[in-house]
């Protein structure tokens, strides 16, 4: 079938292939700080967890504890299955309840199917802790102002 321009319906001119192609290059990627997290959190072994200040500290930032959950929070979809979330906690050895209120109640149950037990709302972090890798990892991040 062919519309009026005579083109076959169906398919799509150069001019709309360009503007998707600009667009997929136009979306920012993930921050180099967001990519080292996600990097970092993808080694937590199955059964272990880490806190948002350890992760931090590993990536030679100890004071971007928050940063490392926006990080998070700001985990593209297609990543979420990739890199393990729920494997990092507050220092409390508790979940962070923000924003989303399905997704505790989500992050207890992984953790809970990867083997972590929970004694009145929080883990064992001398039990379930994981120690890190070997050698720390710095992160360069630019301030601009």
């Amino acid at each position: 079938m062919t519309t009026r321009r005579g083109r076959q319906s169906g398919t799509t001119s150069r001019s709309a292939l360009s503007r998707q192609g600009a667009a997929r290059r136009a979306a920012p990627a993930a921050p180099k700080f967001a990519r080292a997290v996600y990097a970092l959190v993808k080694e937590i072994p199955r059964g272990k967890v880490v806190t948002y200040g350890q992760v931090a500290a590993i990536l030679g930032h100890p004071r971007a504890a928050r940063a490392v959950g926006t990080a998070l929070s700001h985990l593209p979809r297609p990543l979420a299955r990739l890199v393990p979330w729920q494997r990092v906690i507050n220092a409390g050895g508790r979940i962070s309840i923000r924003g989303d209120i399905m997704r505790p109640d989500l992050q207890r149950q992984l953790l809970e199917l990867e083997g972590i037990a929970f004694r009145g709302g929080s883990v064992d972090l001398k039990r379930y802790r994981w120690a890190g890798p070997k050698h720390e990892r710095r992160v360069r991040t630019r301030v601009e102002l």
